[in-house]
């Protein structure tokens, strides 16, 4: 669903990627419009180098395209809108520089425009990142629902760039003020990202084996009781010599499995996250050494139909904030496109989610592998494109 924007100095159409007239989720909530009309507002116009952080789908960017912004992001999806809406508002693509988490940022910021992300963790990882960067005369805001702004956030900005304080509360959004300060920054430590750790000796070949997490990819710290449950049922032994995509990599702990346990698989990592993709490929080469891929983008869009053997997916239900099966829909769509007749999806999820009533529309049949008292793992089998 497109929508139109009204900022101070003009109305802009943005939509979410990809498009989807049936989406009832906008590209830009109220604190992307608080933060313009404060811009607008505060007198001080964003000069110098401008750093826009975790745009959710380039509705900043996109309003502040002629101040040349940078962006950075860690989502595949929201780089692809941000591209799309500036098209889309007949703004050179140019005029705004793309970069992910993964990319090094700018040497001097001037203006440090922050969405406040869901993960403190990415928070965290990005301040530290980009703090050489800030001086004291940097103008940094934030911007959050007041439900996405906690005082763990606020610490934060606290504790690495200088003092913060918050706007009060408008439409339910909110403004966060941090002044620099060069003590604070000079003494702010070390980034404590990428973190690695090691999994339970309860794993058979995977016992003791390494894990790295760059921030904001789920389970930071610890294997996710759905992961080690998707573990146990996995189809080992039935994918050497076979192409296996791990959709939805995360950290890479699913892929790498089949990596240890089947050395001839060729195993493709694919996420939308930056992040994700960057630790699944350190997973891997921590534990593995056969062929494998990292590919960050939006599930198996770009893949040749029939040109997988084995998908594994652990689909999300959230996009930010909002719960949607949105995703899981694109990824199974994806899969059956993907798969060479006979080739077979794997997934596990919530019981309550009913992705077997999914898969059997998409591929005519769904069978259950097995589950407990929270997760089911199901497997559809691939008919062939149009079948």
């Amino acid at each position: 669903m497109s929508d139109r924007m009204t900022a101070p100095w003009g109305e802009y159409t943005l939509a979410r990627f990809p498009e989807d007239p049936r989406d009832p989720l906008r590209a830009w909530d109220a604190s992307d419009a608080y933060l313009l009309r404060h811009l607008a507002g505060s007198g001080t116009p964003p000069d110098g180098t401008v750093v826009v952080v975790g745009d959710r789908w380039g509705a900043l960017t996109t309003a502040l395209a002629r101040h040349r912004p940078t962006q950075i992001t860690d989502s595949f999806l929201s780089r692809e809108a941000t591209r799309a809406n500036l098209a889309r508002n007949g703004i050179e693509a140019d005029a705004v520089r793309l970069l992910t988490t993964q990319d090094t940022p700018p040497d001097r910021i001037d203006v440090l425009l922050v969405r406040t992300p869901k993960s403190l963790a990415l928070l965290e990882d990005q301040l530290h990142r980009l703090a050489p960067a800030v001086h004291e005369g940097t103008v940094v805001v934030g911007t959050g629902m007041v439900k996405e702004i906690h005082t763990s956030t606020l610490k934060l900005f606290e504790r690495i760039l200088g003092p913060t304080r918050t706007s009060l509360a408008e439409q339910k959004a909110r403004l966060i003020f941090c002044t620099p300060d060069a003590e604070t920054i000079r003494a702010r430590g070390a980034d404590p990202w990428p973190y690695t750790y090691e999994l339970p000796g309860d794993l058979g070949e995977l016992a003791g084996r390494t894990v790295v997490n760059h921030a904001g990819v789920f389970c930071a710290d610890r294997l996710d009781i759905g992961t080690r449950f998707f573990l146990g049922q996995l189809p080992y032994g039935r994918t050497g010599g076979r192409r296996v995509v791990d959709l939805g990599c995360g950290n890479g702990v699913v892929g790498t499995a089949v990596a240890v346990a089947d050395p001839d698989a060729e195993v493709v990592f694919v996420d939308e996250s930056y992040q994700a993709v960057a630790s699944a490929e350190a997973t891997y080469r921590a534990n593995a050494d056969g062929k494998a891929e990292f590919v960050v983008g939006d599930g198996l869009e770009g893949f040749a139909p029939g040109s997988v053997d084995l998908v594994l997916n652990n689909p999300p239900f959230h996009s930010h904030q909002a719960t949607t099966d949105a995703t899981a829909w694109r990824m199974f769509t994806g899969a059956r496109r993907a798969l060479r007749p006979g080739g077979e999806l794997w997934v596990i999820g919530n019981r309550h989610l009913g992705y077997h009533v999914k898969l059997r529309r998409l591929f005519g049949n769904s069978e259950l592998i097995a589950s407990d008292a929270k997760f089911v793992v199901l497997r559809a089998v691939g008919r062939g494109v149009g079948k």
